[in-house]
């Protein structure tokens, strides 16, 4: 179908040196193709020609002083991509790679995982240049103070409700609110993520590794498994990374690795989950401490397979959840997957596994759920949190959970339904994308041209 080829054609050209966005956009307007040949209606309003493009693009200078008294000079944006089915959502990432590429590809993953929810939410992303790796509290609390006094301009809790993502916690989301306070007068649920004292959810922090999981037991039930007993790979140690663990010990599960971007944590009698926060959540430390622990486990740094992918991936597993960062899994690690007996991966970061890696793991027909599927969890939480914030409500942890459970199983009905609606019912890529498009799209038609 030449329409989408010239469409990614025109997205290189106004959109330049934008790889991650391009990856982004090819893998949903592929899939696309037999919904346009079943409803060309899609085609004559234009819809692929106005989804690509971000309604508003924000990019803004943001200045700081350090605590030798230098000013810092770092590059802030806010993408709000699709306001169709209600406020722009999607998470704030404060991390050295940050460009306006990958801003642009989160934000578009963003506008379909949003509407797989259900939840009336819009699509963006934003973030900054900004590395808190090594940065003292006072400066990382005058780089957000000085990043707030221009987001503030473009944000609001029926406009647009920005959370956390790599870099942003409860920390940084604090420092950004109370400057956001200070400079609207307001107290209002303007950003998710929020302290529990003064308006966060329960649940939150945990959701989008729950939801991961969650997922995964979808897809296993699906085929007739179980996801107890299963020994699982997990990528990454933040938040996502261990509350998938987590998650993972309750159901009956045994998560054997972790890592960080120094290196990989392979304990085979399964990792020690509270000895991971402290490291990570209290010491900030790396996750090669945790041999002074458990010397029994092993310790692979980073550079072990410097051209043919990572370490995490290649030990003997059930189970994969990819939760660090974008293209974190490569060919050469999906074919170690394969042959290590893995059948079920599950994402958990956005984007995580490059458009070869997706590929094979179609052709293999396993359990695959893509990141705007099965790592929906955390945004449909920031909805949660958004619904309590306005009837000045907290929900208790049993309540959050359950309803976040039953998202996960929704979502993931609605890819397998598609899917199998279009004749392909072990290719949730496909489901995904569609059932995600034609919400958003259905409803920018009734909406008319804006």
């Amino acid at each position: 179908m030449p329409y989408v080829h010239d469409t990614l054609e025109r997205l290189r050209k106004s959109s330049p040196a934008q790889t991650e966005f391009y990856q982004a956009a090819e893998e949903v307007l592929e899939c696309l193709r037999p919904l346009f040949q079943r409803s060309p209606h899609y085609l004559d309003h234009s819809i692929i020609e106005r989804i690509v493009e971000p309604e508003r693009q924000i990019m803004f200078r943001v200045c700081w002083t350090d605590d030798d008294g230098k000013v810092q000079v770092n590059k802030g944006y806010r993408v709000q991509f699709n306001s169709a089915l209600g406020p722009y959502k999607g998470g704030l990432r404060f991390h050295p790679s940050v460009t306006s590429g990958t801003i642009k590809f989160l934000g578009f993953e963003q506008i379909f995982k949003n509407a797989l929810t259900g939840l009336a939410i819009g699509g963006g992303k934003g973030g900054s240049d900004f590395n808190p790796k090594g940065k003292s509290d006072g400066e990382i609390m005058r780089f957000c103070q000085s990043f707030m006094n221009e987001l503030y301009r473009h944000i609001g809790p029926t406009t647009d409700v920005p959370a956390g993502d790599i870099g942003v916690g409860a920390r940084e989301i604090g420092y950004l609110y109370g400057q956001y306070k200070r400079l609207t007068g307001r107290y209002e649920g303007v950003l998710t993520g929020k302290g529990l004292n003064w308006g966060g959810s329960i649940g939150r922090k945990e959701a989008t590794g729950y939801g991961a999981v969650y997922f995964a037991q979808n897809m296993l039930e699906a085929r007739g498994e179980s996801i107890e007993g299963k020994t699982c790979l997990v990528s990454g140690a933040g938040n996502v990374a261990i509350y998938t663990i987590e998650k993972l010990y309750e159901l009956g599960a045994k998560p054997v690795t972790c890592s960080d971007s120094r290196g990989t944590v392979h304990d085979a009698r399964g990792i020690d989950l509270e000895l991971l926060k402290e490291l990570k959540e209290v010491r900030r430390a790396s996750l090669e401490e945790y041999l002074a622990t458990h010397p029994e486990a092993e310790y692979i740094p980073a550079n072990r397979y410097p051209e043919d992918g990572h370490a995490v991936w290649r030990f003997k597993a059930d189970a994969a959840f990819p939760s660090a960062t974008q293209n974190e899994l490569t060919i050469a690690d999906a074919r170690a997957l394969l042959d290590n007996g893995v059948t079920c991966i599950s994402e958990g970061a956005n984007m995580p596994s490059t458009a070869e890696a997706v590929d094979l793991f179609l052709e293999a027909k396993i359990a695959y759920g893509p990141g705007k599927a099965a790592n929906a969890g955390g945004v449909a939480t920031s909805q949660l949190e958004m619904a309590q914030n306005s009837s000045m409500e907290q929900w208790p942890l049993e309540k959050v959970d359950a309803k976040l459970k039953e998202i996960m199983a929704n979502i993931h009905k609605q890819c397998a339904d598609t899917a199998q609606e279009f004749g392909e019912p072990t290719n949730l890529v496909l489901g995904a994308n569609i059932a995600g498009f034609r919400k958003v799209a259905d409803a920018m038609i009734d909406q008319g041209v804006v």
